[in-house]
């Protein structure tokens, strides 16, 4: 529980401290495609604890994933790593996790539910 509170002052941090810190490529981005406001704050802290912690995301957060888009979710999680916070982790890794959660989101969301 104590981890989930640290994540949460983090990801506070990252959405009201992060814009000052970032490159403007990402920025823009971000900026341009409303990243900010497509998904809710529980997912968005599922999302980070998938990627910077070995967890599942939750079915639902998954399909909020999605809807962010890729272009979203890679500019956040780099702009994330821009972040003085988390200069100590290895950014390919972190990085290689979104794509990992990316892609297990996708496959949940695009794959035909079961018939009852």
């Amino acid at each position: 529980m104590a981890s989930l509170n640290v994540y949460s002052v983090l990801v506070v941090l990252f959405l009201t401290c992060g814009a000052v810190m970032t490159t403007k490529e990402n920025d823009q981005i971000i900026k341009e495609n409303n990243c900010e406001t497509k998904m809710g704050f529980p997912c968005v802290l599922e999302a980070f604890t998938s990627i910077f912690e070995t967890v599942s995301i939750p079915n639902k957060c998954c399909g909020e994933v999605v809807v962010l888009g890729k272009v979203c979710h890679s500019a956040l999680v780099k702009r994330t790593l821009e972040n003085p916070l988390f200069k100590d982790l290895t950014a390919a890794t972190i990085i290689a996790k979104s794509i990992q959660t990316w892609n297990n989101c996708l496959a949940l969301i695009d794959s035909p539910s079961p018939s009852a």
